[in-house]
């Protein structure tokens, strides 16, 4: 209805469409950032954002004026009042708007939550990728592997290319099956992909999104009209921070206590980051963190270190879960420490109370690591 309205500007671009459950966001990046160094001019749309609304739609690593997103607004603000077009749909259209009208070479377009029934599942992509499949948004999704791979193989497109990053016996049944029903050749970046590039993405879950970008990127320059050498390739990996602008992937903000801060919030993901945090040498370690309400605390609760002092804080947004719901679900688990007003206040607390061999990690969910100051560090 909307893309009807304003035109069909989708229509008009090249494009890659990337789901999945950890990944999506990393992977888009790393793709932006390679077709980049190429020369290309690249739409990126991701979501959620950390600071900014802009941050969701950008063209080689710039966010979109505030002049067009107001502009924009304006002009279809009847539109979208009288047909009750949501804020994810109105920011879909935005983005499709925006790059029809910039003549962009390539759109790299990531999912906001599933993929068959998402808003973005309007395009039809040169390749279509699939990062990997957790336990995340089961109340919309479904609650076993099987009901999200259905879900996020609703990408997968008529004799289209797919790319799957990673997958488990009980998933990789379903992409097959879609693959097939779709006619599209079907690639495992796991199985194929051997050794990758080093990145300045330095987090441990970044070796399987650099498998999956750098098979996504064989097979788009099989295609005509783009073309990569070795070296946008390998500098693409190294600067994808500059090149994009993306923040909050075990990302260090400062040294001596070390402060890593990661928008990693589910089993999959924590789980990783959880152990690259024990590969670390410091002699205390303290965790601040937050969730949202519609969090399974069952599920990620065990998988934290129960000798760290904690810092439980709630992020600012209607979502964010109290802090007293959370130390106590936390003591459940033997975890413990105090409870704090803000993230900022927490965050505060921790460095003060840190010696300079000490380690202090920030996360449990986007939304907190949104509120820290990312660019400068504290």
């Amino acid at each position: 209805l909307l893309v009807n309205h304003l035109g069909n500007p989708h229509q008009n671009l090249k494009c890659i469409h990337v789901a999945g459950t950890n990944g999506k966001g990393s992977t888009s990046h790393m793709l932006s950032s390679i077709l980049q160094e190429a020369g290309y001019k690249v739409g990126l749309h991701t979501s959620p954002h950390l600071k900014d609304f802009r941050e969701r739609i950008k063209i080689n690593g710039i966010e979109i004026s505030e002049e067009f997103v107001c502009a924009f607004i304006n002009q279809n603000k009847g539109f979208f009042e009288s047909n009750d077009i949501s804020f994810f749909e109105m920011s879909v259209g935005l983005a499709f708007d925006y790059f029809s009208k910039e003549k962009v070479d390539i759109a790299i377009i990531e999912v906001g939550m599933g993929g068959r029934l998402d808003a973005t599942n309007i395009i039809t992509p040169l390749i279509s990728v699939i990062t990997n499949i957790g336990l995340d948004h089961t109340q919309f999704l479904g609650n076993t592997l099987e009901a999200i791979a259905y879900e996020k193989a609703g990408i997968i497109k008529l004799e289209n290319p797919v790319v799957i990053g990673e997958y488990r016996a009980e998933t990789k049944e379903v992409f097959i099956k879609k693959a097939k029903e779709c006619n599209s050749k079907i690639y495992f970046a796991s199985d194929l992909i051997s050794e990758t590039y080093p990145s300045d993405l330095t987090g441990d879950y970044q070796i399987f999104n650099k498998k999956t970008a750098l098979l996504t990127v064989n097979i788009l320059k099989t295609q005509k009209d783009f073309s990569f050498t070795e070296t946008h390739i390998e500098k693409g990996f190294l600067n994808v921070v500059k090149n994009t602008g993306l923040q909050g992937r075990w990302q260090q903000l400062g040294n001596s206590p070390k402060v890593v801060c990661d928008t990693a919030h589910n089993k999959e993901g924590l789980s990783i980051v959880l152990r690259q945090i024990q590969q670390e040498t410091f002699e205390k370690l303290h965790i601040v963190l937050g969730v949202v309400n519609d969090k399974d605390l069952n599920q990620i609760l065990p998988l934290f270190p129960k000798h760290a002092i904690y810092y439980f804080c709630k992020p600012n947004i209607p979502r964010g879960l109290e802090t007293s719901v959370l130390q106590q679900k936390a003591n459940n688990h033997d975890l413990h420490g105090n409870t704090y007003t803000s993230v900022l206040e927490a965050y505060s607390s921790a460095k003060m109370t840190a010696t300079k061999d000490d380690f202090i990690f920030i996360g449990g969910s986007t939304f907190v690591v949104a509120e820290l100051p990312l660019n400068k560090g504290l």
